[in-house]
């Protein structure tokens, strides 16, 4: 896991267009994560576009449970960046994507997952654990547990 400066986080909001705002985005935009594939995958990439970031574990019946409608919403909001945040191993994420297809990005956090969590307010490090960013990168809203249709479709108005 990398981190990037926030100075220049809050300079690439601005130079993509995010607006007057001249707060850095969130710090954890200055993190990467691997991709299925093992490439690290710059979270600073997505600043610029609303966010929906879902921590979730293939053991988790929750997050299993709301999964088809991550991707539901992947699919029908083109302009919302949906990334899942696997706190699991590689090898169970693969295994779980046997039986469960998913089109949105998935990267893996591994243990790290947790502390990250708790510094985004989940101080219960519990999941799963929804955020959503708006354009600038900074948090709009959070949900801990699983998503429900109405309630996610009402927090993401907020934001696109």
């Amino acid at each position: 896991m990398r981190t990037a400066s926030l100075s220049a986080l809050g300079l690439a909001a601005v130079a993509r267009g995010a607006g007057a705002s001249i707060l850095p985005a969130d710090p954890v935009f200055g993190r990467s994560f691997a991709d299925l594939q093992g490439h690290d995958q710059a979270l600073s990439a997505y600043v610029g576009r609303p966010v929906l970031m879902n921590f979730w574990a293939s053991w988790c019946a929750p997050c299993v449970r709301e999964m088809p409608l991550l991707e539901t919403l992947h699919q029908s909001h083109p302009e919302l960046a949906v990334l899942g945040l696997a706190i699991d191993t590689q090898a169970n994420v693969e295994r779980f994507l046997k039986k469960v297809q998913v089109s949105y990005p998935l990267l893996l956090t591994g243990t790290q997952g947790i502390p990250l969590m708790r510094e985004l307010g989940n101080k219960g490090g519990g999941l799963p654990f929804t955020l959503l960013f708006s354009r600038q990168g900074r948090v709009a809203d959070s949900v801990m547990g699983e998503l429900k249709h109405d309630d996610i479709q009402t927090r993401l108005a907020k934001i696109l």
